[in-house]
């Protein structure tokens, strides 16, 4: 998870990166049942116990971060990790550990009740093609590697809390469902966690606690959904003299990108923060030769569905009439084609500041001495969100930056303080046995 806040550049977003840009809001009062709430979680002796486990067990969390970061997840090929991170699952108690059709990695903690199911997620999957050195380094008190931080720290926290709960001995009334979910970034399209969330066959949890980004601050309710597209026009080609006349993908191309800009420009200048940029382009083979394909690939986003839906529809409209355009000048052969591709599509959506799962968060911000900030982003959470499943995507701990470069890091201040906060929001949402929050498991 990528944070940049409130960005003001309109045409900002990179395609082939799932950095998730985010943008804070004000943030409402904190309902004061549940600030009471996480106070009473917080002072069961279990939980103090699990608390202290997570101190106790820094110098492991730390091997294990560096083992899962050396483990290679490139996209679309996370089975390694995925193998390796089951395993770890498997030795910190989680009652069954499986891996999914495409890769998923599910470690299930059974309730007392199992009559509700609460999710625990982080991703697998980092943006860095096969073969990037992924050694880690260490500087002082910092380590540093591509995909430390993002997600890798996040499934580190996770299997910490499994960890804290099985030395502490926690039982909770809920099953719960610890999640290594493949495809958060960038083309993998929230694959992992749509598979996760099928309507056939797929599973219905009464709550989702996605883990993306660092501190114990942020807490992302809104989805920020985005539509990304290939277009491509195709035409014969031909030589630059003795074909002229010719229709010219190129031409189609820029008129298309003319008429988009154009428009969309006019739409999102008013109402909810909405972008789009044309991302990449290409086509062509020689300066003396009409081209016969010319593509783009083209972002867009906004926490609003009918806005996302009315930009994607300008574009639509825009490839059209270029097309048509184009069709219009050709002196002779035959028409241009064009191809609209979906390549991504990330839904919409918010849970409501005033759902119990955003108010529990922010009670755990406030009672770890941070300040909650609630905040739109592009992370796993938007698939349960527009599912209308209470979901936040919060943060593992600690302080990173660089991500989706080479050179990112992460610093361990006070990571433990994250696996804290995971464990309280947790609870809260499971239940814990009412005598007392222990039991032989």
């Amino acid at each position: 998870m990528h944070r940049l806040i409130t960005p003001t550049a309109l045409l900002l977003l990179i395609f082939g990166s799932s950095a998730q840009f985010t943008q804070a809001q004000q943030t409402p009062a904190i309902d004061k049942r549940y600030t009471d709430e996480i106070k009473k979680l917080a002072d069961q002796p279990a939980v103090k116990k699990a608390f202290q486990t997570f101190i106790d067990l820094e110098p492991q969390t730390k091997q294990d971060l560096i083992t899962l970061t050396e483990t290679p997840s490139p996209p679309f090929k996370e089975q390694v990790r995925a193998k390796k991170f089951a395993a770890m699952m498997k030795e910190a108690g989680a009652d069954s550990v499986w891996i999914d059709e495409v890769s998923n990695v599910l470690a299930k903690r059974k309730g007392r009740s199992g009559k509700k199911t609460i999710i625990v997620e982080a991703h697998l999957d980092t943006v860095f093609p096969e073969g990037t050195d992924v050694k880690v380094k260490q500087k002082g008190d910092t380590l540093y590697a591509p995909g430390v931080g993002d997600d890798t720290r996040g499934l580190t926290a996770v299997l910490a809390v499994l960890k804290g709960m099985e030395k502490a001995g926690i039982e909770t009334d809920a099953d719960v469902l610890f999640v290594g979910a493949v495809g958060e970034e960038g083309l993998g399209d929230l694959r992992g966690v749509k598979h996760l969330l099928r309507k056939d066959g797929g599973i219905k949890p009464d709550s989702y606690i996605a883990v993306d980004g660092d501190g114990i601050s942020s807490i992302t309710h809104r989805g920020l959904g985005s539509h990304r597209y290939r277009v491509t026009f195709k035409g014969p080609g031909g030589h630059s003299y003795g074909s002229f006349g010719i229709v010219n993908p190129h031409s189609a191309l820029g008129k298309a990108i003319y008429y988009f800009t154009t428009d969309a420009d006019k739409v999102t200048r008013q109402g909810v923060k909405t972008t789009y940029s044309v991302s990449v382009i290409g086509g062509g083979t020689s300066v003396n030769a009409i081209p016969y394909e010319s593509w783009a690939e083209i972002d867009m986003r906004s926490e609003s569905p009918e806005k996302l839906n009315e930009v994607d529809q300008i574009l639509q409209n825009s490839v059209q009439r270029a097309l048509k355009d184009e069709n219009s000048l050709k002196r002779q052969g035959p028409d241009l084609t064009v191809e609209v591709k979906k390549i991504g599509d990330r839904p919409s959506g918010r849970t409501d500041a005033t759902a119990a799962i955003v108010q529990r968060a922010m009670a755990v911000s406030k009672y770890l001495n941070a300040e909650p900030q609630l905040e739109v982003a592009s992370t796993n959470a938007n698939a349960p969100i527009s599912l209308g499943i209470p979901t936040v995507t919060i943060g593992s701990g600690g302080i990173g930056g660089g991500e989706h470069a080479l050179n990112e890091w992460w610093l361990n201040d006070k990571g433990y303080l994250g696996m804290q906060r995971i464990l309280l929001l947790l609870l809260a949402e499971a239940g814990i046995d009412k005598s007392g929050g222990t039991a032989a498991k």
